[in-house]
């Protein structure tokens, strides 16, 4: 292969990573509301299952 065509094409598959990479940036920046709003309904549905369950010194008490 000659120098220069490999040279072409290492720029282009160069400029296609930083375009990917770009493309992963926004998608990251956006998602990280999305994770904190996932987190914060999993930990309410945890609680929320504590308060459902049955106590457990009920079984104690006579």
């Amino acid at each position: 292969m000659h120098p220069e065509t490999h040279l072409a094409l290492h720029h282009v598959r160069a400029a296609e990573l930083r375009a990917e990479a770009d493309a992963y940036r926004l998608a990251a920046a956006t998602r990280r509301p999305r994770d904190l709003r996932t987190r914060l309904g999993w930990t309410l549905v945890e609680v929320g299952l504590r308060l459902a369950a049955p106590p457990k010194t009920a079984a104690a008490v006579p």
